[in-house]
């Protein structure tokens, strides 16, 4: 299978990371002078400017800030552009702007990644943005909860859903592997018999019982921090 890069997975955690110090001053360098260019094409749009171009700037800024690990400028960068997107109906964005604060971890941080899963949830955004979000939540909750399952099948769930080739049957494979993962976590499933079972009575196997339990968790994270009107943005939802 012909492999598909990812934006927002990083499917080895060694991948991006620098292999010694001179390298890894080379990707700071080069951090730095994307930070640099950004900050000086933001302060050059004029005031009548596409509210989006400056939230897609806002928005590369806080990436490489997150990189750069300045996690307060990151928020700040990420937090406007949630707000331009937002005001722009421009829901993908916004999600991928809480991709970005919860990287930056701040106090915050757990209420935006809550919010960001609203979103991909209820928009058909990116499928791969969509898994890194609940990919957060698998990362985040102890081993024993059921949080994690959660996530990982929903996210394999929207990936069947929505996904479509090249990226579909790669992601399918990842969340396949990651929702293993989970089960062998949580549970110690070894082998398909076990696993099919564990989707069984974990209640996994049927979006009607587990995405009201992904809003169980999504209430956790945000509390009452909420940044939007849920309520309105469904309404305004075209019907069925």
């Amino acid at each position: 299978m012909k492999t598909i890069p990812l934006k927002y997975i990083s499917e080895d955690p060694g991948v991006g990371a620098a292999d010694d110090s001179t390298d890894a001053a080379e990707e700071t360098g080069k951090l730095k002078r994307l930070v640099a260019g950004v900050r000086e094409a933001l302060e050059a749009l004029s005031p009548g400017a596409a509210p989006l171009r400056r939230a897609d700037l806002l928005l590369q800024l806080g990436r490489a800030l997150v990189r750069l690990k300045q996690g307060a400028d990151a928020w700040a960068a990420a937090r406007e552009a949630f707000d331009l997107y937002m005001a722009e109906h421009a829901r993908e964005g916004a999600a991928q702007a809480c991709d970005i604060l919860f990287l930056a971890d701040q106090p915050q941080s757990l209420a935006a990644l809550g919010q960001g899963i609203w979103l991909a949830v209820t928009y058909p955004v990116d499928p791969e943005l969509s898994v890194a979000l609940l990919q957060h939540v698998v990362d985040e909750t102890p081993p024993d909860a059921d949080g994690a399952a959660v996530a990982a099948v929903t996210a394999h769930y929207l990936v069947d859903l929505r996904a479509r080739d090249p990226q579909r049957e790669h992601l399918l494979l990842y969340t396949n592997q990651l929702l293993a993962t989970v089960a062998r976590r949580h549970s110690g499933v070894d082998g398909q018999e076990p696993f099919n079972r564990w989707i069984e009575d974990m209640e996994l196997n049927d979006p009607a019982a587990f995405l009201p339990r992904l809003r169980n968790v999504v209430d956790v994270l945000v509390q009452d921090e909420w940044w939007f009107d849920r309520d309105a943005l469904q309404a305004a939802l075209p019907a069925d």
